[in-house]
């Protein structure tokens, strides 16, 4: 597979474009991002599903400058979808045509199911992995559905609701009644669902998710793995169904450019509430969907759409980027186990937090690359904004907060209230971040191989080693940790 891809998709209501670099066989990140709100699907449902002049060359235009910024950064393939404005569209081959002899661009046409499970793999490759989960994508012309239980995408499925389309057909005559006639008709097309997870995808949900995080004064400023319950979902659907006017939906942080078709959007999802609320216990915001799916499906073909067994592309991009040391990243990861297995039962931690812990050792010289002597800063800023996909919003903002206080002093009390509702107790927090600055402390004559043993008996932790660890010791002592509590000695 090329090192750099453009993804193109041309939605009923914008066209997006990406730009993904590979760091390694399954690692990439995201080089560069644009989006057009072109409507391609304008006035369509008016007639018949044909596109309009007047949308087809707002595409044209967006797509030629689209294509100009993906030669920018030298990409060497381009792969272009379009959804349900185009698939319904009985002129679609004059737009098509004209791409390819003007553009030389092939755009591909897909399927409602291949849109749906495009959407999937990304949700199931790019998420906290979810149980009897199924995930929906309200776009401007059509809503998918596919069932997802782990890493298993199971019968996708694209119905005839879009927010575009829905707008068109019966909020512009103010005919919501024979809207949500239309909506639940086709909704019984949907097998019978037996989930407790709804993941959303799209700009439908993700503006809905964004307006909700800022109502409840959310700490982190990220969408994707945003998790909420389905009653505040549906209480702030009812919300934005009773606005009259848009200066209410300004009031519920809904944006300029989505006034006109959040209420049809909002209209679907609440019909697909109806449908499912009394088995849902959670709500997860899914920042990835058909372009990432459409990159996945490439840069995936020979591993069955699948990332290999405990392989998580944000970490291993990570250190391609960011770690050139490797050998003392790995030192870290391993000592750092070491130490939490032989004491989190004296400590009382939840073994549940080893991974955590194992991982902001791991990731813990990142942002030395960037500069040394702020690494610290650094490194917290990395693992927040780029340990993205696989990681819940707690776990992120647990391996951020050791790897920010580590070596250092123990996290602050304005931190922890800031972060407490995704923070373990703060007793826990202190001594997982005091085992990481004590792993460090170990290592810090940055030893070819790790050149000592571990043992841990009722509160003293022995370090014993063929030679003497001068260096090291000096660094276990300058933490001032011996108490009555819980000792360190080194033993030759």
């Amino acid at each position: 597979m090329a090192k750099r891809v453009g993804v193109i998709d041309i939605g009923s209501n914008s066209i997006r474009m990406v730009v993904y670099e590979k760091t390694s066989r399954y690692a990439f990140h995201l080089l560069h991002e644009e989006k057009s709100k072109v409507r391609i699907s304008e006035n369509a449902y008016k007639f018949d599903g044909n596109l309009q002049e007047e949308p087809m060359e707002r595409t044209f235009l967006a797509l030629r400058d689209f294509l100009q910024i993906c030669h920018s950064f030298q990409t060497r393939k381009i792969l272009c979808v379009a959804t349900s404005a185009l698939r319904d569209a009985p002129n679609q081959k004059l737009f098509t045509q004209r791409v390819k002899r003007e553009l030389k661009l092939n755009i591909k046409v897909i399927s409602g199911e291949k849109e749906a499970y495009f959407g999937a793999i990304a949700c199931a490759n790019l998420l906290p992995q979810q149980e009897n989960a199924l995930s929906i994508d309200i776009g401007g012309g059509s809503t998918e559905f596919t069932l997802i239980h782990k890493n298993v995408v199971l019968e996708p499925i694209s119905l005839k609701l879009g927010t575009v389309r829905l707008k068109e057909l019966f909020f512009d005559n103010n005919n919501i009644e024979g809207a949500i006639e239309y909506i639940d008709k086709e909704l019984t097309k949907l097998n019978t669902l037996d989930v407790t997870t709804l993941i959303g995808i799209g700009g439908t949900f993700r503006a809905i998710s964004n307006s909700i995080m800022k109502t409840e004064n959310y700490p982190l400023n990220k969408l994707h793995a945003y998790e909420y319950t389905p009653t505040r979902l549906a209480s702030f659907l009812d919300a934005i169904m009773q606005t009259k006017k848009k200066e209410e939906l300004f009031k519920l942080f809904i944006k300029e450019n989505r006034v006109d078709v959040i209420k049809p959007g909002t209209l679907i999802l609440q019909r697909v509430l109806h449908k499912l609320l009394l088995k849902l216990n959670k709500v997860v915001t899914s920042g990835v969907g058909v372009r990432e799916g459409v990159y996945l499906s490439d840069l995936l073909r020979n591993a069955k759409h699948k990332f290999p067994h405990n392989y998580n592309t944000s970490v291993k991009y990570l250190i391609d980027a960011h770690i050139g040391e490797t050998t003392f990243s790995s030192q870290l990861n391993s000592l750092s186990k070491k130490i939490f297995d032989i004491t989190y039962e004296y400590f009382k931690i939840d073994e549940k937090y080893r991974y955590e812990l194992a991982l902001a050792a791991k990731l813990y010289p990142a942002g030395s690359n960037v500069h040394f002597y702020s690494q610290n800063k650094h490194t917290y800023y990395l693992i927040q904004n780029a340990l993205e996909y696989g990681f819940t919003h707690k776990s992120n903002t647990l391996i951020a907060t050791l790897s920010k206080y580590a070596t250092n002093r123990l996290p602050t009390r304005s931190h922890y209230e800031k972060y407490a509702e995704l923070l373990p107790d703060e007793k826990s927090l202190n001594r997982l971040s005091f085992l990481l600055t004590l792993t460090i402390a170990l290592l810090s004559h940055r030893p070819r191989n790790i050149d000592f043993t571990l043992s841990f008996k009722e509160n003293t932790l022995y370090i014993t080693s063929k030679r003497e660890l001068y260096i090291t010791k000096k660094s276990v002592e300058s933490l001032h940790c011996n108490s009555e509590d819980f000792k360190i000695q080194f033993q030759s």
